[in-house]
């Protein structure tokens, strides 16, 4: 353990690894924010507020980063602010709508649509006409019956259905 510890100090000293947060590095300060995010606590997955504003399903900005996670938290590191959301340990390991990038995981539109349900029982959308419903539907069944947000799918739905025949 020593010898480690000392291959990274002098690593670090010469430049070859940039220290982020206590034993994580990057090789190059052109890292990928979405990685680290994952790997700073795990299991966890980029979801929220990130993807859906990537997807255009809400307009307002946020600087932070958002991950579904075994417990809240918000930590900031290497200028970055990341936002932990706890959300039960079913959820977390169920891949249902989560896909597989390089070296993180990232919700669908779907799969951060109804997390962000799961999490906020009133929640302000901008843009729901671009979900895939059949998606949302199929991915909805493991928030385990949760009625309440059975409920909300089904209200979001009619309002898109009113607005698209306007």
């Amino acid at each position: 353990m020593a010898l480690l510890r000392r291959k990274l100090s002098y690593y670090v000293k010469t430049g070859e690894l940039y220290p982020l947060r206590r034993g994580l590095y990057a090789r190059s300060l052109d890292y990928d924010r979405y990685e680290l995010a994952t790997k700073i606590f795990t299991p966890s997955y980029v979801s929220f507020e990130t993807v859906l504003g990537a997807a255009g399903i809400i307009f307002q900005f946020y600087g932070q980063i958002f991950v579904a996670s075994y417990q809240s938290r918000e930590i900031i590191c290497a200028g970055q602010k990341y936002a932990f959301k706890k959300v039960k340990d079913t959820l977390l390991t169920n891949s249902a709508g989560l896909e597989n990038r390089d070296n993180y995981t990232i919700a669908s539109p779907e799969r951060a649509f109804l997390d962000t349900l799961y999490l906020y029982k009133d929640y302000h959308f901008d843009n729901l006409a671009l979900l895939n419903w059949d998606k949302v539907r199929e991915i909805l069944p493991i928030y385990g019956g949760n009625k309440r947000m059975a409920k909300m799918v089904d209200r979001y739905q009619e309002d898109v259905k009113k607005n698209l025949e306007k």
